[in-house]
């Protein structure tokens, strides 16, 4: 096996598709246009991630590095902590494309010093950030840069709103074609949540800040076509109007927990039919949490989508084969599928808890913590999620599993998102909350045999200091406290370096691929 093909056992392709059969005829019609809405952003994506895609595929000898450099948005392996793997290519800028690839941070620290209207602009998430002919940096607005995209996804958009049944989702699609065209995305986020009905959905938009390793400040474009399960849906619906309780409930003082969450939040399963730009690079998101914007989330809250089909088909191929290599043969048969759906679920509505601005002055938990703010945000909800879990089973709103099943899914979970890589927001998280968990004793080790045993009680425990350690650090908005946070716990030690790499020599992949589009769902 070719170096390549080693790096392209790392994925396993899953087709995605959904009963269209619950869909009007309109509602069929209108996936299509939604998709050329979504290819896109996949093409903005390219431009933000690496640059000239179509120059980069050209100067690629052979087919499988071709398809490697598709899945990855570029010459550099996500999962591998963006190492390159294309001959000649040097390290992935911090900056992927947003900033000039010869300015220091220093420089637009500096720069955003000047005058509170430079900083707004240069941290921006819709600007990037050019030089001028004198050599100052400057910026233009999303709308200008990626204009031929963004007039493309916008026509797609207002033509599938003239098909749109309900008047939710045809008010959001035409505001949001607006929001392309000017970078105001306010009014269509705030259309997004008042939406209830709707059986098809996109999300699309410059969305997500992770690809911007340098400061975490630009988002990037992407995608995704959704089919609602209203099935599921229904389950779900009681869960987003216990926030404002949970938040009180918060292990930490008055101060940290002081917001109160929007309590107009929505929470619903869909299947995924098509995801493009970042949301499709390397790793797969399985659940969203949107809008980003604080002043909607605390107006509205936020709109939490379990992505259903793609959630299963990491259980099936990929969380299962874990549990099999690496958890106590005992505690194997707790690892469920109910129980995985549960932790993701509440992992996203947990992003609405503890705090969005810091108690210290210094504006929002996003801006202060810059880099860092995506990973810490992404540890918080995952043991705040868990902290949420375990409220829910005392109180008798959880039926379907036992707090077992979900704490020893939660712990095999770890291991499947360590393999992301330090590239990634979550694999960061994954990291530190697995070196956490292990100073204090919340799993142990068999060292003959290399499986984890949850100790139950400990990790409830360790998951209780871990939310207020990260519940703290976000509201102080401390930058050099929480990178020496990262620094202490966002190590792959020797021993966990080695069960990850079993992992792969047993050919368990570590994320998916898709075959979507039109065609494969037969449209």
């Amino acid at each position: 096996m070719t170096e390549t093909e080693k790096r392209l056992a790392k994925y396993t392709t899953v087709k995605l598709t959904s009963d269209l059969s619950v869909l009007s005829d309109n509602q069929r019609r209108m996936i299509p246009l939604l998709i050329e809405a979504a290819e896109a952003m996949d093409a903005g994506f390219w431009r933000q991630a690496y640059g000239d895609k179509e120059a980069l595929m050209a100067s690629i000898d052979d087919d499988a590095t071709r398809r490697f450099a598709e899945i990855n948005y570029g010459p550099w392996d996500r999962l591998a902590n963006n190492e390159p793997f294309v001959e000649g290519i040097g390290d992935k800028p911090k900056g992927a494309t947003f900033y000039p690839s010869d300015m220091t941070k220093e420089e637009l620290e500096e720069a955003t010093a000047a005058s509170e209207e430079a900083a707004e602009k240069l941290r921006g998430l819709y600007t990037v950030v050019e030089r001028d002919l004198g050599g100052a940096l400057t910026t233009r607005p999303y709308s200008e840069i990626y204009d031929d995209l963004y007039q493309v996804a916008a026509e797609k958009l207002r033509a599938a709103a003239e098909l749109a049944e309900d008047a939710g989702f045809k008010s959001y699609l035409e505001l949001r074609a607006a929001a392309l065209l000017s970078d105001e995305y306010y009014e269509s986020d705030l259309a997004w949540m008042d939406m209830k009905t709707n059986a098809v959905d996109i999300v699309i938009g410059p969305i997500e800040t992770y690809e911007d390793q340098m400061f975490g400040a630009k988002a990037s474009n992407e995608a995704y076509v959704l089919i609602k399960d209203r099935a599921w849906s229904e389950r779900l619906a009681k869960y987003a109007a216990m926030l404002p309780d949970l938040q009180r409930g918060l292990p930490v003082p008055e101060e940290y927990k002081r917001e109160e969450p929007g309590t107009n939040s929505d929470l619903n399963a869909y299947d995924v039919v098509y995801y493009a730009g970042d949301c499709n690079a390397g790793s797969k998101t399985i659940a969203i949490n949107l809008p980003n914007d604080e002043r909607v989330q605390l107006q509205k809250g936020s709109r939490r989508l379990q992505l259903k089909n793609a959630m299963r088909a990491k259980f099936d191929r990929i969380l299962m084969p874990i549990a099999g290599e690496l958890i106590h043969a005992e505690q194997r048969g707790l690892i469920r599928f109910d129980a995985f759906f549960e932790n993701t679920m509440f992992h996203e509505v947990a992003h609405g808890l503890g705090i969005k601005e810091t108690i210290t002055g210094q504006g929002s938990v996003r801006s202060a913590l810059q880099n860092h703010a995506s990973a810490l945000e992404e540890g918080k909800a995952d043991v705040l999620g868990l902290y949420m879990v375990n409220a829910l089973h005392q109180r008798g709103d959880l039926d379907d599993t036992e707090i077992e099943d979900n704490y020893a899914t939660f712990m095999a979970s770890i291991f499947r998102s360590i393999r992301f890589g330090a590239s990634s927001a979550h694999g960061v998280a994954n990291l530190i909350r697995f070196n956490f968990f292990a100073e204090m004793g919340a799993f142990t080790r068999d060292e003959a045999t290399g499986v984890y045993r949850v100790d139950f009680a400990k990790l409830e425990t360790a998951a209780d200091a871990l939310s207020e350690k990260i519940l703290r650090l976000q509201g102080d908005g401390d930058y050099e406290a929480v990178g020496a946070f990262v620094d202490r716990y966002g190590k792959v030690g020797e021993i966990l370096a080695a069960d990850l790499e079993r992992l792969s020599s047993a050919g368990i992949p570590v994320d998916i691929v898709f075959e979507q589009g039109v065609d494969t769902l037969g449209l």
